[in-house]
């Protein structure tokens, strides 16, 4: 299967926003977030094997792909907001609860989805990151340098645009190549094409990550709320090589977790997609 075969549609989420969102399959919903550099397309292995029982549902996030790139208020990009939009396009396809899975950024949405909505999401799966909190506890002296992205584009708007700006295949393509992708060109020139349209937004979302999304996940720590649905996390062991136990910290935030640890990439629903496909499925029979 390839992006061709998927059914798409425009779904308008709040403020007049509008989401490009893919659809497949049929049965129980099953919603897949996409991470950087990338968009819907990077499921599209997971999605056809998910397809036979289930509907695949692959928005585009606000500000990446094809969805709109809103100007960014503050809480424009916040993980919330962008919570709140799954909930909507499931909802508007008919759907009141789904499982939900997310890559890298979209990781992090379906984490704020799984604390602010938990009467939605029935089943949660995070992809090769660590909450935010965490994450931001673990990039520390020379642990930062790998994401070092991460801290540029956390600075107040306009240098990490201008910088991007003017050399975006560099800056995006450097990502899909040191991650352990190795994509198709078609695929390859489609997540830079689509970057280099959503520079703003995407410096927004990251920004977001170091500003709002931090209060919002500290008043969910302090306040003990925890992913009460069953929780799957598939990630690198890079915890080993950076000083932490990933185990651990997920722990920390899911009463039901299944951990576990997957020997290729970080673009691992691409790189191994049959491993990503029977460990959602695993986690839909919980």
């Amino acid at each position: 299967m390839n992006f061709t075969d998927f059914d798409h549609q425009r779904i308008q989420v709040s403020d007049g926003v509008e989401l490009n969102v893919a659809t497949t399959g049929s049965g129980s919903p099953v919603v897949l977030l996409h991470g950087f550099p990338q968009t819907h397309l990077m499921w599209r292995h997971v999605a056809a094997d998910l397809a036979a029982d289930h509907t695949v549902i692959m928005p585009d996030l606000r500000g990446y792909g094809d969805s709109d790139k809103p100007a960014d208020t503050g809480l424009t990009y916040s993980k919330r907001t962008m919570a709140a939009d799954v909930v909507a396009v499931a909802r508007e396809l008919g759907h009141e609860r789904f499982a939900l899975a997310g890559h890298d950024r979209g990781a992090h949405v379906a984490f704020r989805a799984g604390l602010d909505h938990p009467d939605h999401v029935t089943h949660l799966a995070s992809l090769d990151v660590l909450p935010t909190l965490d994450m931001w506890d673990v990039m520390r002296g020379t642990s930062g340098i790998v994401g070092f992205h991460l801290f540029l584009m956390a600075q107040p708007p306009g240098l990490a645009e201008e910088l991007i700006g003017a050399r975006p295949d560099a800056f995006f393509g450097h990502f899909l190549d040191i991650w352990g992708g190795s994509f198709p060109a078609e695929v390859r020139a489609e997540y830079l094409r689509a970057s280099r349209e959503a520079i703003t937004s995407i410096v927004a979302d990251y920004r977001a990550m170091a500003t709002v999304d931090v209060e919002h996940d500290t008043a969910d720590r302090e306040a003990g709320n925890l992913l009460e649905m069953p929780v799957t996390v598939l990630q690198q062991d890079w915890g080993a090589a950076l000083g932490f136990d990933a185990r651990k910290l997920w722990q920390a935030w899911a009463s039901d977790l299944d951990h576990r640890t997957v020997s290729c990439g970080h673009f691992m629903a691409e790189e191994a997609p049959d491993v990503v496909a029977g460990a959602l499925r695993d986690l839909l029979a919980r």
